[in-house]
């Protein structure tokens, strides 16, 4: 069963574990190289795992596949970080289903994305969330507000609202990439225990300086120790640091921008050799331009040699 929550646990830098697959189209996931995986991120420094996040492929698997998968994780991590799982269904009866299936698992935490394709009205998001947060009332919840991909946003008011009325709505992942935004989610749930994480790894930084208690970052696959020395030294107070981290980031993290949605994770992890196979199909493997841009930024960045 899910764990009792404790909101002390989510903060720092969590990382949207990739799903390496055996073959592109089958999309099989490879729960050995999977494994292998999730120890060299706790290894590495990360404060969290989530499991079927966007960079994770969430929408390319069915809910046995994802219910495997998270057993696995959670095997693997043994209690050493927190494991959420992410859900992203459209309808919110099949959310419910998943959610309560995950809440049988040993994870610390549910994040919710909202609706994609379809844009429903603010009160219909309100209804949405905490129809799943009712579900499951001993489980810890965390909003994903992705604007970007999903087509709209979830707003300040409907998500100020849900934290304050919900008892288990206890935190958001805001991937607007908007500072205001993320600043004032920080200032208008500051009465409550409540958490906020960056979910534009471009913006970590900024994010704590704005409050926020870490960040959600795809290229923590890749380079953790790098994302995560940037949340320990600004927790240090060596903000310099931290910030010089976080500028050592950007260069990297934007040469992503050339490849489709979320193969680039995956090719520059393959680039560095860490074996995280192919995303799956109708996703394709990044052009050929779009992976010099990658390469270049990880030589630069003393990554990859010429």
């Amino acid at each position: 069963m899910a764990r009792v929550m404790n909101t002390d646990a989510y903060k720092g830098i969590i990382v949207p574990i990739i799903m390496p697959v055996t073959d592109a189209l089958d999309g099989k996931i490879d729960l050995e190289r999977l494994r292998e995986h999730v120890n060299y991120e706790i290894d590495h420094g990360v404060d969290g795992i989530l499991a079927f996040g966007s960079n994770s492929e969430f929408y390319m698997f069915s809910d046995d596949e994802m219910i495997e998968a998270t057993q696995a994780i959670i095997e693997e991590v043994r209690g050493r970080v927190p494991v959420m799982f992410g859900l992203g269904h459209i309808r919110t009866s099949q959310n419910i289903q998943l959610a309560r299936r995950a809440a049988e698992l040993d994870i610390d935490a549910i994040s919710v994305l909202q609706p994609m394709f379809i844009t429903p009205t603010q009160d219909a998001l309100y209804n949405h969330f905490s129809a799943i947060a009712a579900a499951v009332p001993d489980v810890a919840v965390l909003i994903y507000n992705n604007p970007g991909l999903a087509g709209y946003p979830v707003s300040l008011d409907t998500i100020v609202k849900l934290a304050h009325d919900v008892p288990n709505i206890v935190g958001i992942k805001d991937s607007s990439g908007n500072i205001t935004n993320l600043q004032e989610l920080v200032r208008r749930t500051e009465d409550i225990d409540f958490s906020v994480f960056a979910g534009k790894d471009t913006i970590v930084y900024a994010g704590l300086c704005c409050g926020a208690d870490g960040a959600v970052c795809s290229t923590a696959n890749i380079f953790p120790e790098l994302i995560c020395g940037l949340y320990d030294a600004f927790a240090e107070g060596d903000l310099e640091k931290s910030r010089h981290l976080q500028f050592e980031l950007n260069p990297l993290r934007l040469s992503q921008d050339a490849a489709s949605f979320p193969s680039a994770t995956k090719a520059m992890g393959n680039m560095m050799g860490m074996n995280m196979g192919p995303s799956v199909l109708p996703t394709e493997t990044p052009s050929a331009a779009a992976l010099d841009g990658m390469r270049q930024a990880m030589v630069q960045a003393g990554y990859l040699s010429e």
